[in-house]
Formats: structure tokens, sequence, C-alpha cells
């Protein structure tokens, strides 16, 4: 896929979001997504035949960040220096793609419980980083510490709409929050 494909799929992706979480998934139509886009629906049809496959993109592009977390993650040696970095690139991938889409998520939970790709093994997925993370002879304590700091970051991201907080800011109370949670 060239680079402006893959430039306008993610525009897709963004503005179908952006109209699916303002105005519900069922009252957004691919015209309107086009029409937004400035683009033909025509256009539009060439990257994604129907709404179900924006939304099957959503998630799948969401669950392929986590997965490249993942691989990334098991190629590092456990400690806090990992526990840091996870805790990082979980909150750069909650910011970027989790809080409109956890927007959609809840405004839309019977499209998201229809079409999510994936949801069958998410918590495999986040049992398989939970591992990684804690490292070797964790006791309970510590494991679930670790577990709610990297699942808190999701739900705070969430949680901090409506505050008039920057990303910036956001991301530095999520921060301490990790922090205070995996000591």
């Amino acid at each position: 896929m060239s680079r402006r494909q893959s430039d306008t799929k993610a525009d897709i992706r963004r503005v179908a979001l952006e109209l699916f979480t303002q105005r519900g998934y069922e009252a957004t139509s691919l015209r309107e997504i086009a029409e937004r886009l400035g683009v033909t629906k025509a256009a539009l049809y060439y990257h994604f035949h129907s709404k179900e496959d924006i939304v099957r993109s959503l998630f799948g592009e969401h669950l392929a960040a986590l997965d490249d977390l993942i691989a990334w993650a098991t190629q590092q040696p456990p400690g806090p220096d990992l526990r840091a970095e996870v805790i990082d690139r979980m909150l750069r991938l909650s910011l970027d793609h989790g809080r409109q889409t956890m927007q959609f998520a809840l405004a839309n939970q019977h499209v998201v419980r229809d079409l999510h790709p994936g949801k069958e093994n998410m918590f495999e997925r986040l049992r398989t980083l939970f591992e990684v993370v804690t490292g070797p002879g964790a006791g309970v304590e510590e494991a679930l510490r670790i577990r709610v700091a990297l699942l808190s970051i999701n739900t705070t991201v969430f949680a901090a709409q409506g505050l008039g907080a920057t990303d910036e800011q956001i991301a530095a109370a999520v921060r301490d929050i990790a922090d205070r949670l995996t000591r």
C-alpha cells in the first residue's frame, strides 16, 4: 500500500470516528464521511466497502499497535525500566487512538460487540503483556499493582475528558498514577 493510500485510510478512519462518536454509528452515512473528507463516495469505497469495514479497521489498528507493544516488550529484560517504558507506550497508544475510540465504543456498544475484531483474545493479549512486564517471581500484590496500573491508563485518559486538560497534563497525571501503583 502506498504512503498516500495509507494517509487516505487514516483520514477516513479519523473522520468516521469523529462522526460516529458525535452523531452515532447508525446516523452517519458513508456519503457524510466522504463529504467531510471532500472526496467522492466512490473514492471512499475504494478504501472501505462499508461502515463495518471502517470500524473493523479502527479496532484492527488498535490491536496491531498493542501486538507491536507486546512483541517489543517480550524482547526486553523485565524490571522497572521495562515497566516505565510499557506504561509510556501504553499511554501514547491511549492518547493517540484510545480516547476517541473509547468514546465511540461506549456510545455504540452494540456495534463494537458485533464488529470488534480480536475481542475474543483481548484478555489473552493483555495477560501476555502483564506476564512480560511483571517478570518471574512477582508476588500477588506486585502482579496486581502492575496489572491495575496498565489497565488504568485507558480508563484514566478517558476519565480526563471534560477537564480542559492538555494531553501533556493528562500524560503527566497518568504516569504519576501508574508510578504510584507500581511502587
